[in-house]
């Protein structure tokens, strides 16, 4: 066995067997090498790992903004419907905050799954791709990362705006453009999704 590997890395061939890229090195990749993070992933679809990191980073992005925001956009959608909204108690701010930070994490998990199946149904029934669910699942879990790991950063942004739900879209840097369609659209393209 060793003689094999080792002629095989005399022929410059090297071995023939390479196991999976760890996570880091595939999370790397998903910022600087997409094609070749999704090469590694398609070879070895790992997807726990991926997803599991990008659940912590979303979980740690919504447990840095104060509970009060997240209140104060309900307070603000009530008055808007017409409907009277009481000042919540402490006991049910701290209550409202862990089940948005659990709430937030599960929710991006069941979008991760519900996703990847739209993905294998799409590419894979409809357009005859050879990808199975389980590596359209390991490629939109490392894909994920990316949105994850940058709301980390947009959460002091997002304390200081005092909007909980504010992210950096091609609008933020479109400021002379009046309100109107045109910006409308603008404001959907989140920079983190490109």
């Amino acid at each position: 066995m060793s003689g094999e590997a080792g002629t095989l890395e005399a022929e410059g061939r090297g071995p023939t067997e390479v196991g999976p890229p760890v996570l880091p090195r595939r999370l790397f990749d998903a910022f600087i090498s997409p094609g070749k993070m999704a090469q590694g992933v398609a070879e070895h679809p790992l997807w726990l790992g991926a997803l599991l990191v990008s659940l912590a980073l979303v979980a740690l992005s919504t447990w840095l903004i104060p509970p009060e925001l997240f209140v104060e956009a309900q307070r603000r959608a009530a008055l808007e419907r017409g409907v009277d909204f009481p000042p919540p108690t402490d006991r049910a701010l701290g209550t409202f905050h862990t089940f948005a930070v659990v709430g937030g994490s599960l929710a991006f998990a069941v979008i991760s799954l519900v996703l990847s199946g739209l993905y294998t149904l799409i590419f894979a029934f409809i357009l005859g791709d050879e990808g199975r669910y389980k590596q359209y699942l390991a490629i939109f879990a490392h894909a994920s990362f990316i949105p994850a790991l940058l709301s980390v950063p947009l959460a002091p942004l997002r304390i200081a705006t005092g909007d909980a739900q504010f992210s950096l879209s091609l609008a933020s840097f479109v400021l002379f453009l009046p309100d109107g369609y045109f910006l409308n659209v603008l404001r959907m393209m989140d920079l983190t999704q490109i």
